[in-house]
């Protein structure tokens, strides 16, 4: 499974020397920070974060692991934290992963649960959710457009991501039909650009 993941998120992209190799311990102080920090939404943060701070995968290749990571059951950030530990350090960087990402988010939101419940009928933390939420989609249209960009040059893959938001968006078509429908398109006409890329060498 390894090897796979790895595949999955270095295929057709060459490598960066600037890019550093997390060890068990760099993957669970990562994913702790993470999780103590992302609040409203983890994968924005995620992406400054492995991308951008740390430096453990270009932005293609985070790109196509939280591809292949929004396929999966369960939640994306989850699913994240164990295919990028399992991919540079295997279990133990998977299980580093994810227990760094749940452990303190976990006890900091039973805290919060048990002031929430004491509190919710107070107006200034009705307020204060409300505008937490409108800074949560700031983040999330922050991180789209960041994935969006690097597609210019990859026309194909622009059509594939704006059928995927018109059926999702826009039809309301459940994510399992269509992604059962584009990821075939998808891999189609990566392959095929890989094809026309070894041909012109």
């Amino acid at each position: 499974m390894k090897q796979s993941i790895s595949s999955a998120a270095a295929a057709g992209h060459g490598t960066d020397d600037s890019l550093h190799t997390p060890t068990v311990r760099d993957l669970f102080l990562g994913f702790l920070a993470l999780g103590f920090t992302s609040f409203g939404g983890a994968l924005p943060l995620a992406r400054r974060t492995i991308v951008e701070q740390r430096r453990w995968l270009t932005a293609s290749e985070f790109t196509d692991l939280l591809g292949l990571c929004q396929f999966l059951p369960g939640g994306n950030v989850i699913n994240l934290s164990v295919a990028l530990g399992m991919r540079f350090q295997g279990w133990r960087g998977a299980l580093a992963g994810i227990l760094g990402l749940i452990a303190g988010p976990s006890l900091v939101v039973i805290g919060l649960g048990v002031l929430y419940e004491r509190t919710q009928d107070d107006p200034h933390v009705r307020h204060l959710f409300v505008g937490l939420a409108a800074a949560a989609a700031g983040l999330l249209v922050s991180m789209a457009l960041k994935i969006v960009l690097p597609l210019r040059r990859d026309p194909a893959a622009a059509v594939v991501a704006a059928l995927g938001f018109v059926a999702i968006a826009v039809l309301r078509t459940p994510l399992l039909p269509t992604m059962l429908v584009l990821t075939p398109v998808g891999i189609a006409l990566a392959a095929r650009a890989a094809r026309k890329q070894g041909a012109a060498r």
